[in-house]
């Protein structure tokens, strides 16, 4: 996935006002089939997938036995009864390796289907009409209704120009739009006919701007607020964990067993000015240290310097005042709610 294509800002800004598309290919995709899918599932990811009506997608974890992150993925219940686990590219054959290894108890096969899958993505408020657009003017299965209608979270299945494809209502920029999965062989038609049906609303970004969007609407990126010395609950995300489900799970007992009431935890950081701290840079209370900035960028839709960081726990509040330390000049933040931006 390039850097970017044109300019970071002009991409950023083009998915929050019309729309952008995102050649995501470089995505892992894990296909888990078989009578036991949901159950080998349930034990090998912090979340209740066999629980997971068909049609619909879940936000879950792959979580270490000390009850670190391995990584987040979005896993889809596909129609045809299979799961598609959707794994960061970094740590695609690594989620591979370690779905094999706890499924292997169960009637289910792992099978990776990373290199021969293509993901592109359209995000944005006119992200709808563009995909509808695009689907009119090829064959396909697909029901321009049913995909205008498509909740949140949720995914259908047909045919694109001959080839098989998922569309989802999921992203990682905070806007509204698609994730469509193609074969390989196929991503380049399916670009164009976007490109085509989005004219000049539609404009092709990159990495960068990707960060910078889903850092506004306060999304974790892996390597940043999440690792294996990371917990779920440091992070926000203990919600995902699903101590109710039946049986056991990789890191449950862990987690269960764990005293976290000297974490740090993950919280959203605002300033005023031009200056922003970056990833690495420390937190300071008073002229102690407090913690430090997973990720930090001067916001493009905001106009303001924001940060999500580890702080201590007694500097956690909404509302706290603290500072970062930018290569040796004072930042003056205050902790906020998370995200910073919500779609209107």
């Amino acid at each position: 996935m390039p850097v970017r294509y044109s300019s970071d800002l002009a991409e950023h800004h083009a998915v929050r006002k019309n729309a952008g598309i995102f050649d995501l290919s470089h995505m892992g995709e894990i296909r888990v089939s078989g009578t036991d899918a949901g159950k080998a599932l349930d034990y090998a990811l912090a979340g209740k997938l066999s629980a997971v009506a068909v049609g619909r997608a879940k936000y879950s974890l792959l979580l270490t036995d000390t009850g670190g992150v391995v990584d987040d993925v979005v896993t889809y219940h596909l129609p045809d009864g299979d799961y598609l686990v959707v794994a960061n590219a970094a740590n695609a054959e690594t989620d591979v390796a370690e779905l094999t290894k706890r499924c292997a108890k169960f009637d289910v096969t792992v099978s990776d289907e990373s290199a021969q899958t293509a993901l592109v993505a359209v995000q944005g408020p006119k992200a709808v009409d563009i995909v509808l657009a695009a689907l009119a003017l090829t064959e396909t299965t697909l029901n321009s209704d049913d995909v205008r209608d498509l909740k949140y979270y949720r995914c259908l299945t047909g045919q694109l120009n001959g080839s098989p494809a998922l569309v989802a209502r999921t992203g990682y920029t905070g806007e509204d739009g698609y994730e469509l999965y193609v074969p390989a062989k196929a991503a380049e038609h399916l670009w164009s006919l976007l490109m085509k049906a989005g004219g000049q609303d539609l404009t092709p970004c990159g990495l960068a701007c990707r960060d910078t969007l889903r850092l506004e609407a306060g999304m974790p990126l892996y390597g940043h607020e999440l690792g294996t010395d990371i917990h779920p609950s440091q992070a926000g995300l203990g919600r995902v964990v699903n101590f109710k489900k039946e049986g056991d799970f990789v890191g449950r007992s862990a987690l269960e067993n764990r005293e976290d009431t000297h974490d740090r935890v993950l919280v959203g950081l605002a300033g005023e000015g031009r200056r922003a701290g970056r990833a690495g840079y420390t937190v300071m209370n008073e002229g102690q240290e407090v913690g430090y900035v997973t990720s930090g960028i001067l916001s493009p839709t905001l106009g303001h310097p924001i940060a999500m960081a580890f702080v201590d726990r007694d500097v956690a509040e909404v509302g706290t005042s603290l500072s970062i330390d930018v290569r040796g000049k004072t930042l003056n933040v205050t902790v906020v709610d998370l995200p910073f931006y919500k779609r209107s």
